[in-house]
């Protein structure tokens, strides 16, 4: 395990603890696109030829809380991990153990090419006609495939009831998200070709084909999104099919979306250099920024605490690149400049000290962990201090 891995470890465990004392239960599960190439049987290319049955049955046996499905595009597959009670830190040990086997279980079908990258250029060669969300035009234009990773967070109390839809908690979830996103987008931007792959519906012409997020904005619909009674297409949220006619038509259904309610971060890019463990701390270090908003003066819990009124977000446009381009400034500056996140962990280790909860995580630590992921992009060591 590399240093950034282990210390972000260090603070979930941190975080875990803390909200183990608050009798609270932090639900953190990703989503997490990718591809590949289809093999060459005889003269002809096999697209959707992957057993993905096969590939999940595989991923139990391993121990992995996650499974595949098919994807929008052809050879495409989309990992997304199950509702099963892990904890944060056994999410992102699945996904990182996931990133590592799935191309060893891909090629067990003789499919030698797998892709966990941010973009499948030319991935598909279909396009929607003008105009139209179902109907495809002729011809073999190209169409370029962003790949994505979702991380949805909730938060249970001690009675197990979903927070998000209580009070305004998941609103200020998601402003917590919202605020906090820009400044750390080196986490969840991990590689350059990410940022290409925010521009492909601008720059490529695919507006009619992707939905992919290009800023950071909220609503039901933003990147950052809070999904109560509808989700990201104005579905409703919650619904559980009882009565299926002979047709597969849902005949009676009964929608509870209480249950289903959380944020969702779009934002993620899939990458090899995609870091499970940086983006679980992320998603904890903004609930715990949220949860402290409700601690009374005895530092407990308490959801009836009244807030502030959130002001309107404007959406934020995100870095287009690593590195500083003229008057942009790149995620790799952005996060060097911000100590949200460094803050944040400050806060959490006080009140753990406060108190009295084991952890092995020191103050030095979260400077260590900022110098340890700037690193990976520079040649020459960086040296930060704690003033």
């Amino acid at each position: 395990m590399d240093e950034v891995s282990r210390l972000a470890k260090e603070a979930i465990l941190l975080f875990q603890s803390i909200f183990k004392h608050l009798h609270l239960t932090p639900v953190v599960h990703f989503e997490l696109e990718g591809g590949y190439e289809p093999p060459l049987i005889g003269n002809a290319l096999q697209h959707n030829h992957a057993n993905l049955g096969r590939i999940n049955y595989q991923l139990a046996q391993l121990g992995i809380n996650g499974e595949l499905k098919p994807e929008y595009w052809r050879n495409q597959w989309e990992y997304v991990s199950l509702f099963n009670g892990q904890s944060p830190l056994t999410e992102a040990h699945d996904l990182a153990r996931a990133m590592m086997v799935l191309p060893q279980l891909f090629g067990q079908q003789g499919i030698k090419q797998v892709f966990i990258k941010p973009v499948l250029w030319a991935g598909d060669t279909a396009r929607l006609a003008k105009g139209n969300k179902t109907i495809f035009a002729n011809g073999t234009q190209l169409v370029h495939i962003p790949n994505a990773v979702q991380i949805n967070v909730s938060v249970k109390d001690s009675e197990g009831k979903n927070l998000v839809p209580q009070a305004d908690f998941g609103e200020q979830l998601q402003q917590s998200f919202l605020q906090s996103s820009l400044g750390c987008s080196l986490i969840y931007l991990p590689e350059e070709e990410a940022f290409e792959r925010l521009g492909l519906k601008r720059n490529y012409q695919l507006d009619a084909e992707l939905s992919s997020p290009e800023d950071i904005s909220g609503g039901h619909q933003g990147s950052i999104a809070l999904y109560k009674q509808h989700g990201k297409h104005n579905q409703l949220m919650g619904e559980t099919p009882l009565i299926i006619g002979l047709n597969q038509q849902v005949l009676l259904s009964q929608i509870d979306w209480h249950a289903t309610a959380r944020v969702e971060h779009r934002l993620g890019a899939a990458s090899l250099r995609y870091n499970p463990y940086l983006n679980v701390l992320f998603a904890l270090a903004n609930v715990f920024c949220t949860v402290k908003q409700y601690l009374n003066q005895d530092e407990q819990f308490d959801i009836s605490i009244k807030q502030a009124a959130i002001k309107a977000f404007i959406p934020q446009a995100l870095p287009t690149s690593l590195h500083c381009k003229g008057h942009s400034v790149g995620a790799i500056t952005l996060f060097r400049e911000q100590n949200w996140l460094s803050n944040t962990l400050a806060e959490a280790y006080q009140f753990a000290c406060s108190a009295r909860l084991l952890s092995a995580w020191q103050p030095e630590d979260s400077v260590r962990l900022k110098t340890a992921l700037l690193n990976q992009y520079h040649p020459q060591p960086v040296l930060l201090t704690n003033k």
